[in-house]
């Protein structure tokens, strides 16, 4: 058994002999650790195939003894990434010795055993055990995991190198590339298998979580405090519903989903008020939700959920009362704590064949400020108006296209979406706001967005007949007069954004 410095000076003092690879390759480790193995001491008894009699030969010739097995754990850099260390740290945990002897381990699959997983040491002890060694199919199935891992290593520094070492601008003006705009010409991403779910989409289909071992903080490494485990539509959902509340901040947000749509949005003093004011928009929708917040859950809103029934909650804390009283009435609820507000400044979209990438749809867009907005008709709204219509504006971005909401009192009252018409989409939203009991007249006095222009005055006619005052849409449309037109007779507000919030 040849080992390096520590790892040799543990298995010592378990009482394991050991060879230190110094005395192997008659040199010393240097330059900090930074070369150890790298000697044809090492790589020709990795390498050698001993089925050809000139390798054989030449191991002979050379005073080498080739390697039966190899047992590498890599530095952990992701874990030194996420840990917060600094860049010197980081570079310092890019191991290079190590990846060659498993690489050429694996490639002399044909002869040289290669582990690279931890779980895999109890088939080593099994094999040592029966005296049997390792099948070739056993050896060839060790090497496709060891390339699969160096392969997601290698992957994972270039992801972070990509994010922390960007391409010069003079470099991009070189390459006659608009600085800061180029997608790299080959993307490597990895994700480490987290949970394998109980099934995907549909019962039917199976499906597991991955995660970025980049990424500490991310959603996918939500902390559950409580309740059962999560399933893929818990996933999908409770993402959407994060994001959106984000959104909202600084202000206090609440969010409640279902099947990757908004069923309420709203602002409020408190979270549980806020949540009140999100319920209200469509409780019968609300029914076997999701609930977010972009702000300590407490124990009244605790309360407040205790006779809804609620698929997820997710927060980035919770008050210690509020989750013993979940826990105690609520005991099938899935409790998740998020550190930190959504970050990802990119999307992946897969397609048949391929991947769609595209930076991440945020409130930052030139025209998302009310102060970047053209009064095209009506009186410009006064103070209490604008932030209403600004409401409705950010809210819009998390609800599916085609789509229309309405807001008052900082609170989505009529959400119309993933209509193939605008028109649809209008009259889902006004349904919606006046079908409920206690609110047949939600839309009077309301404001209105519309996350893409009106193609005709038809669909901004259905808002302003049912009431709205102002109305809030990016514009574009060859129409835009008639549309602008219908908003002047009515002597309804309109203002147009220039920036538009398609989701598909």
């Amino acid at each position: 058994m040849v080992s390096t410095g520590s790892t040799a000076a543990r298995l010592a003092k378990l009482g394991v002999k050991v060879t230190e690879v110094s005395q192997v390759t008659g040199f010393p480790e240097c330059l900090d650790g930074r070369v150890k193995t790298l000697d044809p001491h090492i790589h020709a008894g990795i390498l050698a195939d001993m089925a050809n009699p000139d390798h054989a030969r030449q191991l002979k010739e050379f005073g080498i003894e080739p390697f039966d097995l190899v047992v590498v754990n890599l530095y952990p850099f992701a874990d030194t990434v996420r840990s917060g260390a600094d860049e010197d740290a980081v570079i310092e945990k890019i191991d290079i010795g190590g990846p060659s002897m498993v690489r050429g381990a694996a490639k002399n699959s044909s002869t040289v055993a290669v582990i690279t997983d931890p779980d895999d040491y109890a088939l080593v002890a099994r094999r040592i055990e029966d005296g049997t060694g390792f099948s070739l199919e056993e050896r060839r199935w060790l090497a496709g995991k060891a390339f699969a891992h160096t392969a997601a290593y290698d992957a994972t520094i270039g992801e972070w190198t990509a994010a922390h070492w960007a391409r010069p601008d003079s470099i991009a003006r070189d390459a006659g590339d608009a600085p800061g705009t180029a997608f790299p010409n080959v993307l490597t991403r990895t994700w480490n298998r987290g949970n394998v779910l109980r099934y995907g989409e549909n019962p039917h289909q199976d499906a597991a979580l991955y995660v970025d071992p980049l990424d500490a903080y991310g959603f996918a490494n939500a902390e559950q405090l409580g309740g059962k485990p999560m399933s893929y539509n818990n996933y999908v959902d409770a993402d959407a519903a994060w994001r959106a509340v984000w959104d909202f901040a600084p202000q206090i947000a609440v969010a409640v989903v279902k099947h990757n749509n908004p069923c309420g949005l709203a602002v409020g003093a408190t979270v549980a008020e806020a949540h009140r004011k999100a319920h209200a928009c469509d409780p019968v929708s609300a029914y076997g939700g999701v609930i977010a917040s972009n702000d300590t859950v407490t124990l009244e809103l605790a309360q407040n959920i205790h006779h809804i029934f609620t698929e997820v909650i997710v927060a980035p804390d919770y008050e210690p009362e509020a989750v013993d009283f979940l826990k105690a009435h609520k005991k099938n609820l899935r409790i998740l704590k998020v550190n930190e507000p959504p970050h990802s400044r990119m999307q992946l979209r897969q397609i048949n064949g391929g991947l769609l990438v595209q930076s991440t749809d945020l409130i930052d867009a030139p025209g998302d400020s009310p102060s970047a907005w053209q009064l095209v008709a009506g009186e410009a709204a006064d103070e209490d108006t604008l932030r209403e219509l600004e409401f409705a504006w950010r809210a819009i971005r998390c609800v599916k296209s085609n789509a229309i909401l309405l807001a008052r009192d900082m609170a989505t009252v009529g959400i119309g979406m993933g209509q193939v018409n605008r028109v649809d989409s209008a009259n889902l939203a006004v349904e919606r706001a006046n079908t409920l009991d206690d609110c047949r007249n939600r839309t009077e006095g309301a404001v209105a967005a519309s996350d893409a222009f009106f193609p005709f005055a038809d669909g901004a006619e259905i808002l302003i007949d049912a009431g709205v005052k102002a109305i809030v849409q990016p514009g574009g449309s060859i129409r835009d007069e008639e549309v602008f037109e219908a908003a002047r007779k009515a002597n309804v507000t309109m203002y147009v954004t220039g920036t538009r919030h398609f989701f598909h």
